[in-house]
């Protein structure tokens, strides 16, 4: 082994060896597991989420092929639908070109051509992350297979009655000119004005007052609600007002869902617009009138006038004239949630067109039941509310996109307008026994990017063929996710799974929470506070990660407000970490459901942790190679450490196993993090020290005591290596022979399953009085201010005939590891000395000689007058209520949690000043 522990020199050579070697393929072999990886876009790139959701489903994919399951962990991308066909259009418009100049075939083969050449970034970045996934089995949603799938569910579902075409209310991005999903719609707070406007009574008695964010979609207002019970207008319900500006008579109508204590109580309808009018317009039979082009700009359905103006220019217009009739109540400031595109950022227009529609609520049915009846369970269980919330009431889902990448809507229409529905234009003609005559065109849209992803779990598998692998994975074993796709694309994939496999698509789903920054705040490149896995991995340097975060930046005073915050943050750039450490970060916060605050400082401390586990492998090295392990050797003692750390082991296996079984994947990491620094390195590896260096130990001691560093630390690297799997393969090979173990790879050795029979219960306990002892000692020397080189006398007072057994066992690892001079039973006055305390027995430490008193007790006195002032400082702030109400709630929690502790620090000095007779 290297001398210095290098990430960069293990772990891309260990995951190309991996991938060449077949190591990610399934055995064919045990009970089969299955995890799908969620198909990241074709366009994207590594961000921390994928970081974080990467790193559980391989902890979960490499400890169940240890266990020795079939374990299958799919890959594949998403076509991506918007997202890629924007890419290239970008391209095309660097050389003045649009799709259109190129025509939808030429357009086509340009996407795969750039698919071919830049669209496997992510899944380079992936490789990174150390994902062992069989990318053998690597599939696309646009392959011919997944494609075919496609085809197959849409025909059958329209078959069955499940799709159909019709005009309904979708987002529109006027930009993108396509509908697009919620998911893909972002609603952030902004600054606007709240217009109130006066509608006249028609028949001239007076008018209503509404207010409106959008005054122009007054002109397609086809009603004005109130409350029924509210009696302000009671006498008014069933009249009507004349639409200002347009001259149509509307009615005033009556609905429940009118707020009375909002604005007037009277709000205005426009059917056409608006997603909540809609609703209304359906339930009072209101005509729906649309009064915008694809591009938001007003049509020939509005008076002449306004036609042809874009929507704002047309708001600004709409305002003047109804001021200029006395008709403009009032303006006001007025912030509100405003839809936006997040590929385009154009604000999104609740718009009516022809679209095709799944009829969700029969789908669901059978998913809700699946939930209810433990089918799939929610991990953690409190998610099934939240499926049941979405799926309850659940609208018909709208499957068309009006671009041109993507899978095309198989369906064609004759120059009559009928709709024929079948795998290509030969299966409709045969199907509808149609002449060759017949001119029969294409329908130009294509499907939803989560319509083909809502089948992953089995299209992936060979569906509709009944391959073996759909017989041998489906259903799946888990589905790690994100809570924020529950509706969008685990509940399809339920209702896709339990209609066309007549199972659940998984028995299990696994949701874990969002990566946010150490202040608990959102990731965003706005914020500047986004994070890079791979800037983590491999480090950047301060001046490619400032123009990294503010590149596209629109706004020069928010780029310079970034570029600020990063040189504060990070004055020397990003070091390297490996992946190893990230990993192992991630997995430490991954508690069950919960955001996790990805802390820089965390991530460098396990940079330590594997540090020290290289630095313990090293020392093992030092001590075992070339010599007797006691491996083909029965002659073998074992001391007290060697059995202490045997049984801790396996304790410590049984927690991890237990750990991971329940997805508490904080818990194991927590437990082998325990384990490897303080219970092996800190504690182990000293205690081995004495016998290895002795002189009067017997060559079976030794033998048994580098027979159990070698054996506990190769079965410790097969306990860590789901969550750091290049560093322990690393040191598993040099290890591995030490401790009689043959293979190819750490990854297809056995998980550590734990034997009770090596348990020895009164060796933990002996070794614990040890470890008490030698830590009191520690401690006085501590809070005394002793150095470390100087030697001290003990005594020991009310020693119990067990410690005196235990200190005769153990008086060399004492004496070794907190340099004694001498351990004595007391025996008459006790003088004065620092004390610690083993049970009952009481470590006594006497100060004279050891400590100028006088200089001691200024020290302390000096340490204690800073810390009050320090003290008096944070209270002061934590009682200001202002700095309370307006702190973010995690600097506030942070500052209570330093000054608990300097609080604690301050009692501890009280107490050493007491020692000392001051």
């Amino acid at each position: 082994m290297e001398k210095t522990y290098s990430p960069d020199a293990i772990e891309e050579r260990w995951y190309q060896q991996w991938e060449q070697a077949g190591e990610f393929k399934p055995t064919g072999e045990g009970d089969p597991y299955c995890i799908m990886l969620p198909p990241p876009n074709v366009t994207g790139s590594l961000h921390m989420g994928h970081g974080f959701n990467n790193t559980i489903m391989d902890t979960l994919t490499r400890y169940h092929r240890m266990k020795g399951h079939n374990t299958l962990w799919q890959p594949g991308t998403d076509h991506a639908g918007i997202a890629t066909q924007m890419v290239v259009e970008r391209q095309l418009n660097a050389q003045d070109k649009t799709r259109h100049d190129l025509g939808r075939d030429k357009f086509i083969e340009r996407i795969w051509e750039w698919k071919e050449e830049s669209g496997g970034n992510i899944t380079r970045q992936l490789r990174r992350l150390g994902s062992s996934l069989d990318w053998s089995r690597n599939r696309f949603t646009m392959d011919d297979e997944l494609s075919e799938a496609v085809k197959q569910v849409f025909v059958r579902l329209y078959d069955e009655g499940l799709i159909y075409r019709g005009k309904r209310l979708v987002n529109w991005d006027p930009v993108l000119h396509t509908a697009v999903s919620d998911l893909e719609v972002l609603s952030e707070e902004e600054s606007g004005h709240l217009w109130h406007f006066r509608y006249p009574l028609t028949d001239g008695s007076g008018h209503l007052v509404v207010a409106t964010t959008r005054p122009e979609t007054m002109l397609g207002d086809t009603a004005v609600a109130v409350h029924p019970e509210d009696e302000r207008y009671q006498d008014l319900i069933g009249k009507t007002i004349t639409l200002p500006l347009v001259g149509r008579e509307i009615p005033i109508i009556a609905d429940d869902y009118v707020d009375r204590e909002f604005g007037t109580g009277c709000v205005k309808i426009t059917p056409a617009h608006d997603f909540n009018d809609y609703e209304m317009g359906q339930r009072h039979n209101l005509e729906q009138i649309n009064i915008l082009t694809a591009d938001a700009a007003i049509n020939d359905n509005a008076p002449e006038k306004y036609r042809g103006q874009d929507r704002y220019e047309a708001r600004d217009v709409i305002v003047h004239d109804l001021k200029e009739l006395g008709l403009l109540e009032s303006i006001q400031d007025h912030k509100l949630m405003v839809p936006r595109g997040d590929r385009s950022g154009a604000v999104i227009e609740p718009f009516l067109t022809d679209q095709w529609y799944v009829k969700a609520d029969v789908l669901a049915e059978p998913a809700v039941k699946a939930v209810k009846e433990g089918k799939v369970k929610f991990v953690p269980g409190n998610w099934d509310k939240t499926f049941f919330n979405w799926m309850d009431g659940i609208q018909d889902w709208c499957i068309s996109r009006q671009i041109w990448w993507g899978h095309r809507i198989p369906a064609w229409y004759d120059n009559n307008g009928h709709v024929y529905v079948g795998h290509d234009e030969a299966d409709v003609r045969h199907k509808h026994k149609l002449a060759d005559d017949i001119e029969l065109n294409q329908d130009e849209d294509v499907l939803d990017t989560w319509f083909s992803s809502a089948l992953w779990p089995f299209s992936t598998l060979g569906w509709p063929d009944n391959t073996d692998a759909l017989r041998t994975w489906y259903p799946t074993s888990v589905l790690v996710t994100g809570f924020d796709i529950i509706f969008f694309w685990v509940a399809r994939m339920m209702m896709m799974g339990l209609h066309f496999m007549d199972d659940v698509p998984f028995r299990e789903i696994y949701i874990h929470g969002l990566v946010r920054d150490a202040y608990g705040q959102k990731m965003s490149k706005s914020k500047g506070n986004v994070l890079d896995p791979i800037d983590i991995i491999d480090g950047i340097d301060l001046e490619s990660l400032v123009a990294k975060r503010t590149s596209g930046m629109m706004q020069p005073q928010l780029a310079a407000k970034i570029e600020k915050a990063t040189r504060k943050e990070f004055p020397d750039g990003i070091a390297p970490h490996g992946t190893d450490a990230l990993r192992f970060t991630f997995a430490s916060l991954a508690s069950t459901g919960r955001d996790i605050n990805f802390d820089m400082n965390r991530i460098a401390g396990y940079r330590n942790f594997c540090n020290k586990l290289w630095n313990a492998a090293r020392y093992v090295l030092i001590n075992t190679e070339d010599q007797d392990t006691g491996i083909d050797n029965s002659d073998v003692e074992l001391s007290l450490a060697d059995r202490w750390i045997i049984s801790k082991l396996q304790s410590t296996e049984k927690d991890i196993t237990r750990a991971l079984d329940s997805y508490r994947f904080d818990l194991a990491a927590q437990g082998i993090y325990e384990f490897i620094w303080n219970h092996y390195c800190d504690w182990y590896l000293e205690l081995s020290k004495p016998v290895l260096t002795s002189d009067t130990a017997s060559e079976a001691a030794k033998r048994g005591t580098r027979r159990t560093l070698v054996r506990v630390l190769e079965a410790t690297l097969r306990l860590t290596h789901p969550f750091m799997p290049f560093i322990t393969e690393e040191i598993w090979q040099t290890i591995a022979p030490l401790a009689g173990v043959k293979g190819e790879s750490i990854m297809r050795q056995p998980y550590p399953v734990a034997d009770d029979n090596k348990i020895d219960e009164a060796a933990v306990a002996e070794m614990e009085w040890v470890m008490q002892f030698i830590t009191g000692v520690r401690s006085i020397r501590s809070q005394m201010n002793i150095a470390p080189k100087k030697q001290l006398p003990v005594l020991l007072k009310d020693a119990q005939a067990e410690d005196k057994i235990r200190l005769e066992n153990n008086r060399n690892f004492l004496s070794r590891l907190a340099n004694l001079e001498s351990i004595d039973l007391l025996d008459g006055e006790a003088p004065a000395a620092a004390t610690a305390l083993v049970g009952k027995m009481e470590i006594l430490i006497p100060l004279e000689g050891l400590i100028d008193k006088d200089a001691e007790i200024t020290r302390l006195n000096k340490e204690m007058s800073k810390l009050d002032k320090v003290i008096k400082q944070s209270s002061g702030k934590l009682a200001n209520e202002n700095y309370v109400a307006k702190a973010p709630a995690e600097v506030v929690a942070k500052e209570r949690e330093k000054l608990g502790e300097m609080q604690q620090a301050y009692q501890q000095l009280e107490q050493q000043l007491a020692a000392l007779g001051a």
